[in-house]
């Protein structure tokens, strides 16, 4: 894969896939179905083999906080990677760029953390990590740190860490409105 040296402005997550993936995300499953990723992602201690069941015991929170994938299929929320956003972002984070396709997934993660972190701001210490482990963990499957405030600050913050470790510069990119459909 030709690896593409910019990253979307407004997509500024707080975890890469491998750091996701040593935190526990997705009882240790999704990984082992995306092919052209570095081999050591698939062998972290929280990673299980390909014919392994999930273990919740995995993800940091202890809880299952996912739908199947049959669920996101049968919605009709799979694009071009049948592993779903993370599938996604662990090939954008390795370079490559699907044009509008990449619009509507960093659509969906802004979504996503900006009502997932409103909630939780809302109702929870951002430190008492007891407080709705479920969101908790859902944030972190969406490459979230759900002890930060989704602000421009941290996301400025974020993008310029993320963009080193990926080691790309920060793309200037139009804005063109996306239909309603396109956030799910």
């Amino acid at each position: 894969m030709a690896k593409d040296k910019t990253w979307h402005p407004d997509f500024a997550p707080s975890y890469t896939p491998e750091e996701m993936l040593k935190e526990g995300v997705f009882e240790g499953k999704y990984i082992n179905l995306i092919k052209g990723i570095p081999a050591s992602w698939k062998k972290l201690p929280k990673v299980v083999g390909p014919n392994d069941p999930p273990d919740v015991e995995l993800n940091k929170y202890k809880i299952k906080s996912r739908q199947p994938l049959s669920e996101w299929k049968r919605k009709g929320w799979i694009m071009t990677d049948e592993g779903g956003w993370f599938h996604w972002y662990c090939l954008y984070f390795l370079g490559r760029r699907l044009g509008k396709e990449d619009e509507v997934q960093i659509k969906r993660w802004r979504s996503f953390v900006a009502r997932h972190m409103g909630q939780l701001k809302q109702n929870c210490k951002l430190t008492n990590d007891s407080c709705s482990p479920k969101q908790r963990q859902g944030l972190l499957q969406w490459g979230w740190d759900s002890h930060t405030v989704f602000d421009e600050a941290q996301q400025e913050k974020n993008l310029k860490r993320i963009a080193k470790l990926a080691g790309v510069s920060v793309a200037t990119v139009s804005q063109e409105a996306l239909p309603p459909s396109a956030y799910w």
